[in-house]
């Protein structure tokens, strides 16, 4: 290559892709060799349609805030980041596996469904494909190799339900749960096996896509449920690997969000007209819920496990990780918590695991380092960094969902100045020592205090997609069900009014929001095209046509 002359400029074009044979590789090198001023024309032609491809998803939703730092988040970065690096290159640069994640990749088109519902359906589909018949499933896998790890994570599985209850109530499209899928044929794990990769195909066996939910709500319910669903090698956190894998461990968090399965998976199950589920799931219903205010309760807080050899795990009697943020935040994402004990825990949570000063909010304090109890590989990790302590800015959105649902909207505007990156690199000083691209969502922070403030993961982490849908869900307020749309805000009493575009199909919804009470929640007009709505919702319609919704609070 000859070297570029002072002042001179050069256009150098790079092709990256993939095909299925050399045919192909020949085609599409014929197509974009460069050579000729025409062929330059269709490489410049081409990069622009994927500018237009990125810009038409990306405009799907668009917000206007009093928070200009939010406003550029969620106007494009939040979504990029997800689609980029989560769903479509499944890659990032500190894990570049090219894997589906069972729950990793469900939970991050649920927070896409607003850009594109066609993801989380087909998400679904393949999730259900990776589905053994005893009800277990995949941890990981690789769809081109048929490679992947079976696993006694006690999770993964519970999140096929939720997503396929969260696709029925936002496309109200009931059919996905008759959809015939295969499952997965495999040895099962032995006692003394934690998880096993190998190469999985297919079986003869298939089940409606409901069926495929009980048997995951079953292979759960099997294992016990009495006090606490089992932890076996892990529930959300993969580094609590140790607390039941001798297969007696619980986890205080699978009940709440167990709890939360049944809850709304019980009027679907009514739909079918399964009335021996409707009566199973509210047994275990009420069982969960008296154990996790009876002997999940700590005086005030939840505690978050119990190991195989029956030490509590975030207990005001341990002497590390006594308050952990999950269980306080799905007592509420799930409503199982007692009403009084929702608001001390959530209370307690925001005392000892939000860092305002620092600008960090914790997964669980204090983190492990000298006591006896062996959680797992968390333990590996040093104080304050990843998962032992640190910021696990996943589970930071879920505290910043459970105040919005208890409705306070001032604290949710304070969790959300506290995750924004753009926040942790307004100067060069911060910037030093944050570390990471200001425009994309670490997946934690470390609260170390040689390290402080530090950015850990970055791009490759589900924080993007829970942060997106913790804004315009439950702060923002839009809510689509059931063909639907309505507006549920949750926000500081300071906002005068904020504003959403919404493309649905072919039409498009302009809301505006008007907050001259100065509220955090309620809304008392909704105005559609001039007209007051008294039902205070809309059907939504494909009808190539602009609709103004005005809400007053």
């Amino acid at each position: 290559m000859k070297k570029l002359n002072k002042f001179e400029d050069k256009k150098f074009n790079i092709i990256v892709g993939q095909a299925n044979n050399y045919n192909e590789i020949d085609n599409i090198k014929e197509k974009y060799e460069i050579g000729t001023e025409r062929k330059q024309d269709i490489i410049e032609q081409e990069l622009e349609n994927i500018k237009t491809n990125w810009n038409n998803l990306l405009s799907t939703v668009t917000v206007k805030t009093p928070l200009e730092s939010l406003n550029i988040m969620m106007n494009g970065w939040l979504v990029y980041q997800t689609l980029s690096s989560r769903i479509y290159g499944k890659t990032g640069y500190y894990q570049s596996g090219g894997a589906y994640g069972f729950r990793d990749q469900l939970q991050d088109t649920i927070g896409m469904k607003f850009i594109d519902s066609n993801l989380l359906k087909e998400m679904i589909l393949n999730c259900a494909r990776h589905q053994f018949i005893e009800g277990d499933v995949l941890h990981w896998w690789h769809n081109e190799t048929k490679k992947g790890i079976r696993t006694k994570f006690s999770d993964d599985f519970l999140w096929l339900v939720y997503a396929t209850i969260e696709y029925i109530r936002f496309e109200n499209d009931y059919s996905i749960l008759d959809e015939k899928i295969e499952y997965l044929k495999g040895d099962l794990l032995q006692e003394d096996e934690e998880e096993k990769y190998n190469i999985y195909y297919g079986g003869n066996e298939k089940e409606t896509l409901f069926e495929h939910c009980i048997r995951a709500i079953k292979n759960a319910v099997n294992k016990g449920i009495e006090p606490f669903p089992k932890i076996g090698i892990g529930d959300w956190n993969d580094g609590f690997s140790s607390i039941g894998n001798k297969g007696k461990g619980q986890s205080v968090w699978m009940a709440t969000f167990l709890y939360d399965i049944l809850n709304r998976f019980i009027p679907i199950c009514k739909l079918k007209e399964r009335e021996d589920l409707v009566k199973e799931y509210e047994e275990y219903k009420e069982i969960l819920r008296r154990n996790v205010n009876t002997k999940g309760w700590d005086g005030r807080w939840f505690k978050r496990a119990i190991t195989d050899n029956d030490e509590e795990i975030g207990s005001i009697n341990s002497d590390e990780c006594r308050i952990d943020s999950l269980v306080q935040s799905w007592s509420v994402m799930s409503d199982i918590g007692d009403n009084d004990k929702k608001f001390i825990a959530m209370e307690e949570a925001e005392n000892y695991l939000v860092d305002k000063e620092n600008k960090i909010i914790k997964l669980f304090d204090p983190p492990f380092e000298k006591s006896i109890v062996n959680p797992g590989y968390i333990k590996a990790y040093p104080p304050g960094i990843r998962e032992n302590g640190g910021q696990y800015t996943h589970a930071s959105c879920w505290l910043l969902i459970a105040e919005c649902i208890l409705g306070f909207g001032d604290k949710a505007e304070e969790l959300i100045e506290i995750l924004n990156p753009i926040n942790h690199s307004r100067n060069k000083e911060e910037a030093k020592t944050f570390k990471l691209e200001p425009y994309i969502l670490e997946a934690d922070l470390y609260s170390n205090e040689d390290l402080i403030g530090r950015g850990g993961w970055n791009w490759y982490t589900g924080s993007s997609s829970w942060f997106y849908k913790a804004i315009l869900e439950y702060v923002l307020g839009l809510k689509i069900e059931e063909g639907y749309l309505r507006i549920e805000p949750c926000i500081s009493k300071r906002w005068k009014e904020y504003e959403i575009k919404y493309k649905y199909k072919t039409s498009i919804y302009n809301i505006k929001v008007r907050n001259t009470a100065e509220r955090n929640t309620g809304v008392s007009k909704f105005i559609l095209n001039g007209e007051e709505i008294n039902e205070k919702k809309v059907l939504l319609q494909d009808n190539c046509k602009i609709y103004n919704i005005e809400i007053f609070m």
